[in-house]
């Protein structure tokens, strides 16, 4: 049995997508300044060259790491795309670099600051709205996803909760899973909608 031929777009986008899993194991495991390129390259079985080509810095590399996904993969539907959204925000709560928290910190006070968060923002919530297309509310529901991981994020990385910095990763995820659930559910919105006036 033969197996099709990959095209070379094919081909970049599963390498791609192979430094990404390595770089998010890595970045969940030992946070942004203890993971290097070196070490996601040999992770993803690519030359490190091949990294920096792909993403630039490390930087880069991390705020596409951390990105919530924009679709669940074809297996798992819903499932794993909540499976999906709980690893980034495991991701995110192992350790920001300063130039994100510097970012999380202005984006109440700087117009510019406020503006590429709110781009950010919006295309994580496009992405998984997209996702989302077969239930009622799509983008709504997606929103309040997006902005419940950055709230748990700010919680944990910028004003240091004691419960949420005490706390696990994964038994904070435990804890949302629900929650992300219900606001992922294919269905209909859950409970009568209010009149508006």
């Amino acid at each position: 049995m033969t197996t099709p031929h990959q095209s070379r777009a094919d081909r970049r986008r599963a390498t791609e997508a192979r430094i990404l899993a390595g770089a998010r194991e890595l970045f969940a495991e030992r946070g942004f300044d203890r993971t290097t390129i070196r070490a996601v390259a040999t992770a993803a079985g690519v030359d490190p060259a091949l990294v920096m080509q792909y993403f630039g810095s490390k930087r880069e590399l991390f705020t596409r790491a951390v990105q919530a996904f924009p679709a669940p993969p074809a297996p798992g539907g819903a499932d794993a795309l909540v499976d999906q959204l709980l690893a980034t925000l495991g991701l995110k709560l192992g350790g920001l670099p300063e130039g994100t928290l510097a970012m999380m910190r202005s984006m109440l006070t700087d117009p510019a600051a406020a503006e590429q968060a709110r781009e950010a923002l919006g295309r994580q919530i496009d992405g998984i709205g997209a996702a989302l297309s077969a239930a009622d509310d799509p983008e709504l529901r997606a929103a309040l996803v997006i902005t419940t991981l950055l709230g748990v994020t700010i919680g944990h990385q910028l004003l240091g909760l004691p419960a949420l910095r005490d706390a696990p990763a994964d038994r904070i995820a435990a804890l949302l899973r629900p929650a992300v659930e219900a606001l992922t559910e294919p269905g209909p919105s859950c409970g009568p909608r209010r009149p508006t006036a």
